[in-house]
């Protein structure tokens, strides 16, 4: 009840953050209940079916991967002094944000049940009624516990995760000592180098083991998907100190003060943005990929592939821009206190440009590098 409250009570913002991990939360169910149906069309292909629930994993981790996101900028989770006296400890806090991803996710699961029941013809005296009949299995009888048990997937991982991910933690810090450097770019790197090559080693064989989607573009392999994701890992861990040494070359050369301030900002909040922005980068490489096998006619998507792909996409950037914002909140007490001292507000956004300037610079190469890597085994 008190998650409830909290959802009706919050700002706009904040519940359109919500919202919009229900919208996501929509999508997935959607693709899982249109992979049951698939299941239900064609009970002779058990392996395609198993391969495209295997697929869905994808746009799901990228919609938990959100879902967390929203909940650490959550301001009704967030420690506040005199909580604890009325009983809403840290602990508690983290249930209550976990309750509250649970509730966002399972709304748009059920959003997701209503429109595939709809266009199976299954609900009528509505637009479009049935008008997926043939593709959704219309003709055979939906198994209700499976399709509750796919719907219930996202909620059930978005709410455990978001519950790790804020439960309360015991950190000891020496007092004015400074932030150690991101130690996962070695390994990022190494796992990017595997992916790639796993990427090649998969692209050089036949047809036959063609990875099926759900849509169409029949053409890919599992083991090129396999490297794909091998290598967003890698980027994903790697991103961290990519932004942490884009933080020490803005400081190289006599900085001044904008680019010292820019540079340490970057420098302290490269946990935090370096690896969004690693994730956006395997996404972004990927897509890259996908187009350029389009233009050149390798490929024919379908409605549920760029479904798929436009989800873990948008979920991806929203989570980037969530942890941008999330940097900019811890970040208020220092500008408050650079501005009470008398520093121009100009010289903060200045700093801001050059630091989103950087990383451009640095991260839209490296997307355009891995994704001509990525697309030459596929063609």
């Amino acid at each position: 009840m008190l998650a409830l409250r909290l959802v009706r009570g919050t700002h706009p913002v904040v519940l359109l953050r919500r919202l919009l991990v229900a919208a996501a939360s929509a999508g997935v169910g959607f693709l899982l209940l249109c992979t049951l149906g698939y299941a239900l069309g064609h009970p002779a292909d058990s392996a395609a079916s198993t391969l495209r629930l295997l697929w869905c994993v994808i746009p799901l981790a990228a919609t938990v991967y959100f879902a967390v996101a929203v909940a650490r900028t959550d301001p009704s989770t967030r420690p506040r002094p005199g909580l604890s006296a009325i009983g809403l400890g840290p602990a508690r806090l983290t249930a209550v944000a976990a309750a509250s991803t649970a509730v966002a996710c399972t709304l748009g699961s059920a959003v997701a049940l209503l429109f595939f029941l709809h266009l199976r013809g299954d609900i009528t005296g509505l637009p479009f009624d049935g008008a997926a009949a043939d593709l959704l299995a219309a003709g055979q009888p939906l198994p209700v516990a499976a399709a509750l048990t796919l719907l219930a997937i996202l909620p059930v991982t978005a709410s455990t995760a978001a519950a790790l991910a804020l439960r309360p933690r015991k950190e000891v810090v020496t007092e004015g000592a400074p932030k150690t450097a991101p130690s996962g770019l070695p390994w990022g790197v190494a796992l990017l180098a595997v992916g790639l090559a796993v990427e090649t080693y998969a692209g050089q064989g036949d047809g036959d083991r063609a990875f099926p989607l759900p849509g169409r573009f029949e053409g890919s392999p599992g083991g090129v998907l396999a490297g794909w994701i091998i290598t967003a890992v890698g980027l994903a861990m790697a991103g961290p100190g990519i932004t942490h040494w884009c933080g020490r070359l803005l400081q190289s050369v006599r900085p001044g003060a904008v680019r010292l301030l820019a540079g340490r900002v970057l420098m302290d909040e490269s946990r935090r943005i370096g690896r969004p922005l690693g994730v956006v980068c395997a996404v972004g490489s990927g897509g890259l990929a996908a187009a350029t096998l389009y233009d050149a006619g390798t490929g024919d998507f379908g409605l549920l592939t760029g479904l798929g792909a436009g989800l873990v996409i948008a979920c991806t950037t929203a989570t980037l821009l969530t942890a941008a914002l999330e940097s900019k909140q811890c970040r208020a007490h220092t500008t408050a206190a650079l501005l009470r001292l008398g520093a121009p507000p100009t010289v903060l956004r200045t700093a801001a440009l050059l630091r989103a300037g950087v990383l451009l610079a640095v991260f839209l190469p490296l997307t355009w590098l891995i994704a001509e890597l990525a697309a030459v085994p596929l063609r």
